[in-house]
């Protein structure tokens, strides 16, 4: 091996991209690309200043997942209490928004937004990711008892979430799965139905 410096710079090349997609996804729809973008920065920042620590580690692509996700969770906690101070000042205004009529993979995306936090976290490292169940639970400190019945909730709840679009009113259920496996989408890739 190299010097320190030598090895976190081969790190960052062969994990920067997957850190940034899984901020992605985490922070959802409601950021860009360049908001996950600086996530996976500053979550490759935080690794760099505990840098013995993480490549002493028996794994440290999980270690590194687990700093993006728990950055992703408190962005989102910073942006919930963002929209409720907002809610709150403009609590005299009504406002009503229809839901867009997208492609399938921003209405999957639209659709982990609404998954609670660790059913989202699961869903998104077994399946976008195709870590093992034992990664997974590594990747968020939790047991593999939990990703199991986190993922399969997870995947149940975005079933339901998606059955309405359907033409029939019938999801296929492999559909979210698909969509999460195809990886990102290009900005700009997804036109709007007509």
């Amino acid at each position: 091996m190299g010097t320190p410096t030598e090895e976190f710079h081969a790190f960052f090349e062969e994990h920067h991209a997957e850190l940034a997609r899984l901020a992605r996804l985490m922070l959802g729809n409601g950021e860009d690309a360049e908001a996950a973008d600086d996530l996976a920065a500053d979550a490759l920042l935080a690794i760099w200043d505990r840098w013995d620590r993480v490549r002493a580690a028996e794994h440290p692509v999980a270690y590194a997942r687990g700093v993006v996700v728990n950055l992703a969770r408190s962005r989102i906690r910073s942006r919930i209490r963002e929209r409720r101070r907002v809610t709150q000042f403009w609590s005299g205004r009504s406002e009503q928004t229809d839901g867009p009529d997208i492609p399938a993979v921003v209405d999957v995306r639209a659709a982990l937004e609404r998954l609670p936090y660790r059913k989202r976290a699961c869903v998104v490292l077994r399946h976008a990711f195709d870590l093992s169940e034992r990664e997974t639970a590594t990747a968020l400190g939790i047991s593999v008892g939990t990703v199991k019945s986190q993922t399969s909730r997870g995947i149940a709840e975005l079933e339901r979430l998606l059955a309405p679009r359907e033409p029939e009113g019938r999801a296929d259920p492999s559909e979210p799965l698909r969509v999460l496996r195809a990886g990102p989408v290009e900005p700009g890739a997804v036109e709007r139905r007509s």
